[in-house]
């Protein structure tokens, strides 16, 4: 008990003085999407303001691939010395789910820092869509089974599972269509190749903005303030389709909690400034941080709820 209790001390000094220096060097930030898209954005407005508050840059590394599984893997193999992190979401939780073989524990492997961020999804159409609400849309889906075809940015992705969570809930069949990618997804939708898709706003927002997608309804437990036209699914009649999407910031499992507790306190630093809220607000993308704990939780929760949608849906991987 002695020895156990001394090594203990060790690492609890180690990690203290650890955190009073850190970061003394540039910090990895992976991002494990393509350039571009609403995770990127997300870090590197952050990622820009945490460099401004501690003196040391933060370098994005984009690392895509399997949705989202390449570049998780790269930090969970990581040092546990806080300079390397990670911006996940929603998949993290889910993939576990569609994929046998993910290279590592999406909980024990991950030291939850905090959630930055959360979205909720949108389901929009063609602006020739002949459905003009969601009423319209299940009455015409349940005239015509499997006759609609509804994009998703890959088969098991968080757009293909709300997709399947409408299906259940409105008790109507569509045809699936998955991309590689939600961009792609939302692109053929406006090209009215596809009719339907869902997606966060962050995604399909300059879209909108020039009249080339309808939006429908919205995941949110009650209409957003900056989209006081689109009704909620409940407003529906749905239930079971009331989530939103998170991302969050997660470090290699054993980063001394000191370390996480002061690179927490800088990230709720970052999200309570003016620049930033604007930011993530044009993004449809409200700031919102929690504790590592209860981002822990959060995750455990999200792992349970998705692996019931994936086996009641009868999804695997192709």
């Amino acid at each position: 008990m002695k020895r156990l209790l001394a090594v203990v001390c060790a690492f609890l000094a180690w990690g203290h003085s650890l955190a009073q220096d850190y970061p003394n060097k540039p910090v990895r930030f992976i991002v494990p999407y393509a350039p571009g898209g609403s995770s990127d954005i997300l870090a590197r407005t952050l990622g820009q303001k945490l460099a401004d508050a501690m003196g040391q840059p933060f370098i994005i590394d984009n690392r895509p691939g399997v949705g989202s599984m390449v570049g998780t893997e790269v930090l969970a193999k990581s040092a546990a010395d806080g300079y390397t992190i990670i911006l996940s979401d929603m998949p993290h939780a889910i993939n576990p789910s569609i994929n046998p073989k993910v290279p590592y524990d999406p909980v024990k492997d991950f030291s939850p820092v905090s959630v930055i961020g959360v979205s909720p999804m949108f389901l929009f159409v063609h602006p020739s869509f002949e459905a003009k609400s969601v009423k319209e849309l299940i009455a015409i889906a349940k005239a015509q089974p499997n006759k609609l075809a509804i994009a998703s940015g890959g088969n098991g992705a968080t757009t293909h599972l709300v997709a399947e969570l409408l299906q259940a809930s409105a008790g109507i069949k569509l045809t699936h269509v998955p991309y590689k990618g939600a961009g792609p997804a939302i692109a053929d939708v406006a090209a009215g190749q596809v009719p339907i898709t869902f997606t966060s706003m962050a995604t399909a927002a300059s879209l909108v903005k020039a009249g080339r997608l309808r939006v429908l309804g919205v995941t949110s437990a009650k209409r957003l303030a900056a989209f006081p036209d689109v009704p909620t699914f409940e407003e529906n009649g749905l239930t079971g389709l009331t989530f939103e999407h998170w991302w969050g910031i997660m470090a290699p499992a054993r980063t001394p909690p000191a370390v996480v507790a002061k690179l927490r306190a800088e990230i709720v630093k970052a999200l309570a400034a003016p620049d930033v809220r604007e930011r993530f607000t044009t993004l449809a993308v409200e700031p919102r941080t929690n504790t590592p704990e209860q981002f822990r939780v959060l995750i455990e929760s999200d792992l349970a709820r998705w692996a019931k949608v994936v086996r009641d849906a009868g999804i695997k991987l192709e």
